[in-house]
């Protein structure tokens, strides 16, 4: 189906919230040990910058937040699946990087939970392009901005309007589709504008991951 509207049932966001909790527990680990190549890319720039400690929103079962305690940095952890953290935190603890690791079940519509300039770098990988809609994702944003300290990185990927997956599915409006279960928000040039606005913008590169493949942008952006 293409384009196929529906009636509105509630926020997209917690039919997701739900979808990704049961997935989770159904399919542990199910996007492997191995980390991204956004991580690989988000940790080299981190290191260059100094950074330390590093939140981590969208964690799921820890791929990433793994690799990144392994590479030294100490790693804050959110998701909105508590089953997913459990097996981060499992996994922590099985690769003697507990120390390192800490994690919260965390709703990224809700202001998060640390305090103003607590952290030196935010990675994110696909966490914004979930199904929020264009003001919450400005929002989350501004709480990233809060958290950070000044000249602190932020790092995230999102799909974007030239994925194949744009404009197929079920429409949500707002550049929301939902295709095989997941919704994604779909990112066109002006809000990666919009979200570095009062930023220091260091780039946007394109890559693609995975067998379809998703075609995603890369962003890195400062805190003034």
């Amino acid at each position: 189906m293409r384009d196929q509207e529906r009636p509105a049932e509630g926020s997209a966001a917690d039919t997701q919230r739900t979808h990704w909790q049961t997935t989770y527990t159904a399919h542990p680990r199910m996007y492997g040990t191995e980390p991204s190549e956004a991580a690989r890319h988000a940790a080299a720039d981190f290191r260059a910058a100094g950074a330390r400690t590093v939140l981590e929103l969208g964690a799921g079962h820890g791929r990433d937040a793994l690799f990144l305690a392994r590479e030294g940095f100490t790693v804050h952890a959110v998701d909105f699946s508590a089953a997913a953290l459990g097996q981060l935190t499992a996994a922590a603890r099985e690769s003697g990087l507990a120390d390192r690791i800490t994690t919260t079940v965390h709703d990224v519509r809700d202001p998060l939970p640390l305090p103003e300039a607590s952290v030196d770098a935010v990675f994110a990988h696909m966490l914004l392009c979930m199904a929020l809609s264009t003001q919450e994702i400005r929002a989350a944003v501004d709480e990233i901005g809060r958290v950070l300290r000044p000249g602190g990185l932020l790092v995230y990927t999102v799909r974007h309007t030239g994925d194949a997956h744009y404009r197929a599915g079920i429409s949500h409006g707002d550049n929301i589709y939902e295709h095989g279960g997941f919704a994604v928000h779909f990112f066109d040039a002006d809000l990666i504008h919009c979200l570095a606005k009062g930023w220091r913008m260091h780039g946007v590169q394109a890559f693609e991951e995975g067998e379809l493949p998703r075609r995603l942008w890369r962003v890195t952006q400062a805190r003034r």
